[in-house]
């Protein structure tokens, strides 16, 4: 049986009217845009902005930067196809690297990752609290030294005062032990001395 030109016409059409139906249907949503933009490079940045295709929901973003420490402050927060992340702190110059996650209209995981650089960015202050700290002074350790040397010439000055306070007695008293034996050695010699000759009548 031979179908007709118009009958083969009409069936091309329905199927390019069903794939034309099906391409949106079979596709996901996806990350439309960043800030910020992948392989972007800033001066300073407070927080990250992705726009989807289409609302998302439960979404997880992690900033990492030099030396895979992170950056994200709190939860991120979803509006619609907006997704934002606050972070923490000033961002010092360097590689970093937004890892996200998120699910879909559909139902299905939209994950990724979006490199980028902060240069220029501002040096950190030092602290004020430790510049108002005075210095603290020390007492010079020559001065314990010092006060013992001044010190030692009183001590000795004492202790020779002493000295010849608890000497003198002793002195004294070998002295006296001398003149009494002296005079006990004179009177012995008086006693032994023979009586002189009587003249002869």
């Amino acid at each position: 049986m031979k179908r007709s030109p118009f009958a083969a016409l009409t069936a091309l059409l329905a199927a390019l009217v069903l794939l034309g139906t099906a391409g949106p249907a079979l596709a996901h949503d996806a990350l439309k845009s960043s800030d910020p933009a992948k392989d972007a490079t800033v001066e300073s940045l407070d927080k990250v902005r992705l726009e989807f295709t289409s609302p998302v929901r439960i979404p997880v973003v992690i900033v990492r930067g030099p030396g895979g420490t992170a950056y994200q402050s709190g939860d991120p927060d979803a509006g619609g196809k907006v997704v934002t992340q606050e972070l923490k702190g000033t961002l010092p110059n360097g590689k970093y690297t937004i890892a996200y996650r998120v699910v879909s209209s559909d139902g299905h995981p939209i994950e990724g990752e979006i490199p980028f650089t902060v240069k220029g960015a501002p040096s950190p202050s030092p602290s004020p609290s430790a510049e108002s700290q005075a210095p603290v002074t020390q007492e010079p350790a020559s001065s314990a030294p010092s006060q013992a040397a001044s010190q030692a010439p009183a001590d000795r000055a004492v202790a020779a005062e002493t000295t010849t306070s608890a000497s003198f007695p002793v002195w004294l008293l070998i002295v006296v032990g001398a003149l009494v034996g002296v005079g006990i050695g004179f009177l012995f010699s008086a006693r032994k001395k023979p009586p002189a000759d009587k003249k002869k009548p």
